[in-house]
């Protein structure tokens, strides 16, 4: 019994100084060791675990089905490191819950990752891990946090991801803008929640509504309030005349093909080989902000890790510095970055452009493992507090293909957590 009760208080006592810990972390996607890099976090939807295009899908799932979330990701010191994961329940907000992991998880929330794999044949060395993400109880907003097991206080990364349950019915629709001066640049986003059957108190102020294009957390809308109340037939209607519900289009993204080095692929210029790194230069760009929209196929600004030659980009994929320039003359007072889901659609150090006054042009390189990437680039004001336009540079249109995404939380009755109650995925100016 003495036993049992030193057990009982070192696991008290670890689970405080754990909590503690995970006060301190953002709970944004972000990776805090530059030695690691690709990380990706996606639903296992797809039998062959060599299908490049598995990665497309956001980390989102369902409670019903059971589809384990995977994790992926590279360690590039060369150097066999152990790493240990443990989930964050969060928020609608996305800040930490008052839940404990016993509330959420079905086993102990600390888990060790114990599978991975070595590089083949690439000049740029490193360790590959992979790791299923254990089930939960509960929908909601949780973060992936993975962690030195050296040293718990030494974050390697966090990625976000979320589980639902549709207990009440969105029904959506995508199109231009109704109004008339932003009709060929903004996309609308008209929707309804029926919650017939389900219990809530005050429908016009307890359901707390997220609308998300491109599966990007920089690009979302929130606290939107229904228009119209249908208490007889249970119906929130949303169709805001005040604009709240819509957001630029875009423009399509741009992309390149690193799939091999052995040739110039889809708007690589050329490929250099020196013995320690391959360095690979995409097509110069112009911008794009003026003139007629151009279709195009694309990812919605994310990518694809593949290896053309073997089919297995995870362990055969090589990591190359990859060089953009965009062909622009110097833009005063701003910082030029080149952006994508390769980059958490971040702007840092690692993919800000410097200008180069004998090119005429901004210029940068960042190291990216093999694939098919999809990028453009953004502008931001150097003023305080600065500004970020994705538009100077891009241009917008309305009849861009773009995926929104819409998530309807509510905290039920006695329950001390926001749920994930309804989530609807929908595309505009869809082609395949």
């Amino acid at each position: 019994m003495q036993a049992s009760a030193r057990l009982v208080a070192f696991l008290f006592f670890w689970t405080i100084a754990t909590f503690v810990t995970a006060q301190q972390i953002q709970t944004i996607d972000h990776i805090y060791d530059p030695r690691v890099q690709t990380v990706l976090l996606f639903p296992q939807l797809n039998a062959n675990p060599n299908d490049p295009t598995r990665t497309l899908n956001p980390p989102i799932v369902s409670l019903d089905e059971q589809v384990p979330l995977q994790l992926e990701f590279d360690e590039l010191s060369a150097n066999y490191r152990s790493f240990r994961a443990k989930l964050i329940h969060c928020n609608s907000d996305w800040q930490k819950s008052v839940l404990n992991d016993i509330e959420f998880t079905y086993e102990y929330n600390d888990n060790p990752l114990t599978e991975y794999q070595i590089s083949i044949n690439t000049k740029v060395p490193y360790y590959h891990y992979r790791y299923t993400l254990p089930r939960v109880k509960l929908p909601g907003n949780y973060i992936l946090v993975v962690y030195d097991e050296r040293n718990r206080n030494n974050i390697t990364f966090t990625r976000r991801f979320m589980t639902y349950q549709n207990r009440v019915l969105v029904s959506a629709l995508a199109r231009f803008s109704a109004a008339p001066d932003r009709q060929f640049v903004d996309q609308q986003i008209d929707f309804n929640i029926n919650y017939k059957g389900y219990q809530v108190i005050s429908p016009q102020d307890d359901f707390k509504v997220v609308i998300r294009q491109n599966y990007r957390d920089d690009r979302v809308i929130q606290n939107l309030r229904p228009t119209n109340v249908q208490a007889f037939d249970q119906v929130l209607d949303y169709r805001l005349i005040d604009l709240s519900n819509t957001m630029p289009g875009s423009n399509e993204f741009r992309f390149f093909d690193t799939r091999t080095i052995l040739s110039r692929a889809n708007y690589i210029e050329r490929i250099d080989r020196p013995a320690d790194h391959n360095i690979a230069y995409v097509q110069s760009d112009q911008p794009r902000a003026r003139g007629a929209y151009l279709q195009s196929d694309d990812f919605n600004g994310q990518y694809v890790i593949d290896h053309r030659e073997t089919g297995d980009g995870a362990t055969y994929g090589d990591y190359i510095e990859t060089v953009f320039t965009l062909r622009t003359p110097e833009i005063p007072n701003v910082a030029v970055y080149v952006n994508g889901a390769f980059n958490f659609w971040q702007l840092n150090d690692r993919n800000r452009m410097t200008y180069d006054p004998i090119l005429n042009a901004y210029r940068t390189s960042v190291m990216l493992k093999q694939g098919v990437y999809n990028y453009d680039y953004v502008v931001q004001t150097t003023g305080s507090p600065p500004k970020v336009d994705e538009y100077y540079i891009e241009g917008s249109y309305s009849s861009t293909e773009n995926d929104y995404e819409v998530f309807i939380y509510h905290r039920p009755p006695a329950s001390r957590a926001d749920q994930l109650i309804s989530y609807r995925r929908i595309g505009l100016n869809k082609r395949r």
